[in-house]
């Protein structure tokens, strides 16, 4: 809790997680209703790969996302440890979304995440049915009346973050479903994640684009070394891409180098802001094998 609080009668503050199957738009959700980016967004699925915070900030409440990786049914231990990241989420927060795409039909994945709703009785629940800018009216219908033959919600609300169509409907409904509290966080807060971890991500989400197959998934991000150059108003990262084969490695490399190179300077448009200062980043490609079904290797990239 903020001390000395100023937050008007009735104000609400809780945490909010939305599901779905890999892919639906949670994080691009996460981040428009944030109003900043605090989680990154790809193409490929199970993008997000820990439960990371984002802090929105309303006159009539704080809603806290817990953005957390796509539900699905576990091929290695890291996929199992991703599952565990969500279940130990939902069990805590007060209200759920569930996500389900507009420009996509509601199948067996996504039944088999509402069936998995029901271990979770304390959160309240929310159908959302994201990226209803991508079709036309009468698809989007159809889908609200699919989702809501699906169960009782507290809410069904259509959305597109991109076009932030609905976006503000969306946060009213969240936040009325939240107990009355005092904010949980400073109002100058976004996230709680560390500015190593964000770099980490920016510079993964950079090296996801444009591969193909297994790759997405091989692929982990730490970082050695900040070091402030306050000499040259610069700042040096020294970071390491992981792969699980020499096969991968010369992809992320690219030939001569040159996607290597793509990503490092595509990671450092984004940090640059991220930090407000000019950016020097090493990049540098290493094995670690098989470290998804590997518990020792997991734990020293941080899973």
């Amino acid at each position: 809790m903020t001390e000395n609080s100023t937050a008007p009668e009735g104000f609400r503050a809780g945490f909010v997680s939305f599901v779905g199957r890999p892919n639906v738009g949670k994080s691009t959700l996460t981040n428009a209703l944030v109003g900043e980016k605090v989680a990154i967004t790809s193409s490929k699925p199970q993008t997000t790969r820990r439960a990371i915070r984002g802090i929105v900030h309303r006159p009539d409440g704080q809603l806290v996302i817990v953005d957390t990786p796509g539900m699905h049914r576990p091929r290695t231990l890291l996929g199992e440890r991703l599952n565990a990241v969500v279940q130990n989420t939902l069990a805590d927060v007060d209200v759920i979304g569930f996500c389900v795409p507009a420009n996509e039909k509601v199948g067996p994945g996504d039944k088999f995440i509402h069936e998995q709703l029901e271990q979770f009785p304390r959160a309240r629940k929310v159908a959302i049915v994201t990226k209803i800018d991508a079709v036309a009216r009468p698809v989007v219908a159809e889908r609200l009346l699919a989702v809501s033959a699906m169960g009782d919600w507290e809410a069904i609300v259509p959305i597109s973050s991109t076009s932030r169509i609905q976006l503000d409907v969306l946060g009213k409904e969240l936040v009325q479903l939240l107990p009355v509290s005092e904010p949980l966080y400073p109002r100058e807060m976004t996230t709680e994640e560390t500015l190593e971890a964000r770099i980490a991500e920016l510079i993964r989400e950079s090296a996801l684009e444009g591969v193909h197959d297994e790759l997405p998934h091989s692929l982990a991000v730490t970082i050695d070394d900040i070091v402030e150059r306050d000499d040259k108003d610069l700042v040096e990262i020294y970071a390491n891409l992981f792969v699980e084969r020499d096969s991968q490695k010369g992809i992320v490399i690219g030939k001569g180098g040159e996607r290597l190179q793509r990503i490092g300077a595509e990671s450092r448009a984004q940090i640059e802001p991220l930090i407000g200062r000019r950016v020097f980043l090493s990049l540098r490609v290493k094995i670690a094998k098989e470290w998804q079904r590997d518990a020792k290797q997991l734990g020293r990239l941080g899973f």
